[in-house]
């Protein structure tokens, strides 16, 4: 076997055993009547906080945009909206295990990129990882991978997924 072949195997296994080990070491789970009415990203930290009347849930990790600095601007910056938005629906198939749409773009990104002529893009969400790759567990976080949306764990997304109802608020901050 080539060299170079059994190291990537190798680097692979590890991370998988490390995935594993982190996936491991998850909290208790909330309620099953636990509702969060407030979502707030805070970028700079790779932070997602849930909260419900103003008494917070839990803290997520989260991986952002493969360029986290600054608004998303157009289609295709590979950067993580900022403002005030909603959850406005539940992606049970989609690519990632569970999807949460993030409403974006708002009428004012809208109006930015129609003053720019340029296409905002669309399609943030809150999701797992890559269907297929959950065993990577909290080792995603090592690095920003999406196109603009926001990662967690495949554990924090079922529970996200289950207490963030549509119409919840997400406030992405920088």
């Amino acid at each position: 076997m080539p060299k170079k072949l059994v190291i990537s195997l190798g680097l692979l296994a590890a991370v998988a055993v490390v995935g594993a080990l982190w996936a491991n070491s998850s909290p208790s789970p909330l309620p099953s009547d636990a509702k969060a009415d407030l979502l707030v990203v805070n970028k700079s930290q790779r932070q997602l906080l849930a909260y419900s009347h103003g008494q917070l849930l839990r803290s997520y990790r989260v991986s952002l945009g493969r360029e986290p600095a600054g608004p998303k601007i157009r289609e295709g910056d590979r950067k993580t909206p900022e403002g005030n938005y909603l959850i406005d629906s539940h992606n049970p198939k989609s690519s990632f295990h569970q999807a949460l749409h993030v409403s974006y773009p708002s009428t004012v990104d809208v109006a930015r990129a129609k003053a720019g002529s340029y296409d905002p893009g669309g399609e943030i969400m809150v999701h797992g990882i890559h269907n297929g790759f959950g065993w990577i567990g909290k080792a995603h976080r090592h690095v920003d991978w999406t196109t603009g949306c926001i990662a967690v764990t495949d554990p924090e997304i079922e529970e996200l997924y289950r207490i963030a109802p549509d119409g919840t608020r997400i406030e992405i901050r920088p």
